[in-house]
Formats: C-alpha cells, sequence, structure tokens
C-alpha cells in the first residue's frame, strides 16, 4: 500500500540554519554517525562470518567453538547500540503515520519536540545505568561465564557510549527549534 510523505519527515533536513554552533554540531554528529555506520556494518559482516565460520566447523569438522557465540553478540551489541544515534538523526525509528496525518504542521513540531524530551528522559536513565553496569563490570573484572570468559565491560562501555551519543543526538533535536534554527 502506497502511502503519501508524512509531513514530519519532509521537515527533516541535513543541516539546522540560523544559529552557526548548532549547524556545526548537528554536522559533526553527522559526521560521526558515518563513520560509527560504517564500523557498525563492519561488524555486521563480522558477525556473519563468525557465525558462519562456527556453522561450518561445526557440520565439517566436529569442531567445538566455544566462542563464536559471544564474539557475535559482542559485535551485534555494539553495532546495534552504537548506530542508535544515526536512526535517531535520521528519524528511522517506528512511527505511526496515521497520527500524524491527522495533525496541523504545528501540531506536530510540538508533537516531535515533546517526543523527544521524552526520548530523552528515558534515554539518559538508560545511558546512566549502562555507565554504572559498565563500571562496575570493569572495576570488579566481571567476565562471561563461559570457556572464553570475555570481559563484560566491553559490551556494557559500548551499549554505555551508545546511549550517551543516542542522548546528545536527542538534546541536539531538542535545541534547534529552541535555538531559533531554522530547518531547511
Amino acid at each position: 500500500m502506497m502511502h503519501a510523505p508524512v509531513r514530519d519527515r519532509e521537515e527533516l533536513s541535513k543541516d539546522a540554519t540560523g544559529h552557526p554552533l548548532v549547524a556545526s554540531l548537528q554536522r559533526a554528529f553527522a559526521f560521526l554517525n558515518n563513520v560509527i555506520v560504517v564500523f557498525a556494518a563492519m561488524a555486521l559482516i563480522g558477525a556473519c562470518a563468525v557465525l558462519s565460520y562456527s556453522v561450518i566447523g561445526r557440520a565439517l569438522f566436529q569442531a567445538a567453538n566455544y566462542w563464536q557465540d559471544e564474539a557475535a553478540v559482542f559485535l551485534l551489541v555494539g553495532a546495534t547500540f552504537m548506530t542508535a544515534a544515526y536512526v535517531q538523526q535520521q528519524r528511522g525509528h517506528i512511527g505511526i503515520e496515521a497520527f500524524v496525518s491527522l495533525l496541523s504542521p504545528l501540531a506536530n513540531r510540538i508533537r516531535l519536540w515533546l517526543v523527544d524530551v521524552a526520548s530523552l528522559l528515558f534515554c539518559c536513565f538508560f545511558a546512566w545505568k549502562s555507565w554504572t553496569l559498565a563500571y562496575e563490570a570493569y572495576s570488579e573484572g566481571q567476565v562471561s561465564n563461559s570457556m572464553w570468559s570475555p570481559p563484560l565491560d566491553i559490551p556494557y562501555g559500548l551499549m554505555a557510549c551508545g546511549m550517551t551519543l543516542l542522548c546528545a543526538q536527542l538534546l541536539l533535536q531538542i535545541i534547534i527549534p529552541l535555538a531559533g534554527a531554522a530547518r531547511r
């Protein structure tokens, strides 16, 4: 089923104009997010390779690979959380189009701003808890319960970094209308 373009997606732009600091921050985050997406794509390819190696190794050589599941999970956790800010920057998350089409452009801008504020509050809490979890794992030397025993501060740190970047992206999206920056 085809839909007409959603109005809140039409208002998105690459750069905010009108405030040089906000525009430069937005360009910096866009660059950082694009770099992270490249590394996340390599991590996904790496996870596919690790799991494919595991399947082939078990099928052909009856070799037990005790490390492949955790390595793939670490790569997937990193790719998922580190790219969350990119998805938010693109507003690529799931949205309800029917509700958006019923609102006026002003109501949609207010809705977007309120959703961003609520998301920021939740993500700040999530990031804070992620950092405390990563710190505990690092300071206590926590490792996974497997023969490989990789340190758990790796996935927790990736999760915390990704959530922090997401919080920064949300904060930037909240500041854009408050700073008087117009979207192209």
